[in-house]
């Protein structure tokens, strides 16, 4: 979604909507958060970025601290993207099995340290062929399903056999493992923590059992925003692919330590009766994955009742504060989808406009 240029010092309330905005103070303070938690830690955070899509965002929390210097990107286009903004060390925590695609991470691997992860030996041999003919080096990591019942290796033993074949073929480096988990219904700290360390643990066996075949693993990446703080009191563990903590959403609000950033702003366009205002907010604008509706920021008794593809239908409780013309902040169910629809961040800080972000890796599918 393109969005027209902002002047920097324009109030908030003059702002032509939809738009999407990220709170300054509270983005800072997010990564304030993760910057302290990692601060005397052997782990470190790996912001994925395929929930912010910004090597600029990304850059900022390396610069705030607590950042081991890279990010996981999703897609090769994505990491096309981290490194024209000079962002070098990267982790794709997917396959990549097409020639066309592992041509591009080796030309990416002149630049930077590439990694991508595998979860089979077919995919190992496929990476060392197309380096070696592209005389490059392509990093490996083992992905282990952890929780996901999605991609990666379901064994000890099947790590092992993988590992083995990374360290005996030319073109690629063995570097370690990877896993990523969900948070199921693990709201409290402690749910986090067991649900955490429960599953991070699997991925923890593949790397001993690799490590007891007489290879050594330089890399444990896990853990993600939920158990980001969980994952650093795990011995082993040198890395968290982090990446929902930055802009936040409503699905992490037992979180409480962050906060939502990125929010979309609207107009009401009609009130066309007692207690309900239509925005000019929908689909199109902001996500709802699951059917799971965008919620009102700070309006209290004002709901969400339903979200059409340009609209949207807000409902008061016994009444309806907002008139034709008024503005209103949503708070997102899920940010990955939503930034994705937005080519720009408006930066806001005090009620203006501070700055205006570009969003590269917006659409980046291929």
């Amino acid at each position: 979604m393109d969005n027209t240029p902002r002047e920097r010092g324009t109030p908030l309330g003059d702002l032509e909507t939809p738009c999407f905005i990220v709170e300054v103070d509270a983005l800072e303070s997010n990564y304030r958060v993760v910057s302290d938690t990692y601060r005397d830690t052997v782990c470190k955070m790996r912001q994925h970025t395929k929930n912010i899509k910004s090597p600029f965002l990304a850059k900022m929390q390396m610069d705030i601290g607590g950042s081991n210097g890279g990010v996981c990107t999703a897609k090769v286009a994505e990491a096309e993207i981290m490194v024209e903004g000079g962002i070098t060390d990267i982790l794709i925590p997917n396959q990549v099995v097409t020639d066309d695609k592992l041509d591009r991470v080796c030309a990416l691997a002149r630049h930077g340290d590439i990694k991508l992860c595998v979860d089979s030996v077919e995919n190992v041999r496929a990476i060392s062929d197309v380096a070696s003919r592209n005389g490059v080096e392509v990093g490996v990591l083992i992905e282990v399903d952890t929780s996901m019942a999605r991609a990666g290796v379901r064994s000890p033993e099947q790590g092992v056999e993988i590992a083995r074949a990374a360290v005996s073929l030319p073109g690629v480096a063995f570097r370690g493992v990877m896993s990523h988990q969900n948070v199921g219904e693990a709201f409290s700290k402690e749910d986090r923590y067991l649900r955490g360390k429960e599953t991070i643990d699997i991925c923890l066996q593949v790397k001993d059992a690799v490590e007891d075949a007489g290879i050594p693993v330089e890399i444990v990446s896990s853990g993600e925003t939920f158990c980001y703080d969980v994952a650093a009191t795990i011995p082993g563990v040198t890395e968290v692919e982090g990446g929902s903590y930055a802009l936040m959403s409503t699905g992490y609000g037992y979180m409480t330590e962050f906060q939502i950033a990125g929010k979309v702003l609207g107009t009401v366009v009609s009130t066309p009766r007692p207690g309900v205002a239509i925005g000019d907010v929908g689909m199109h604008s902001i996500a709802a994955p699951g059917g799971v509706l965008p919620t009102v920021d700070d309006i209290p008794g004002v709901e969400v009742e339903s979200l059409h593809d340009d609209h949207i239908v807000l409902t008061g409780d016994g009444s309806m504060p907002l008139s034709v013309g008024d503005k209103f902040k949503l708070l997102p169910a899920h940010q990955d989808m939503l930034v994705n629809r937005w080519d720009q961040y408006v930066a806001i800080r005090d009620g203006v406009v501070e700055d205006i972000w570009d969003i590269p890796g917006r659409g980046c599918y291929h």
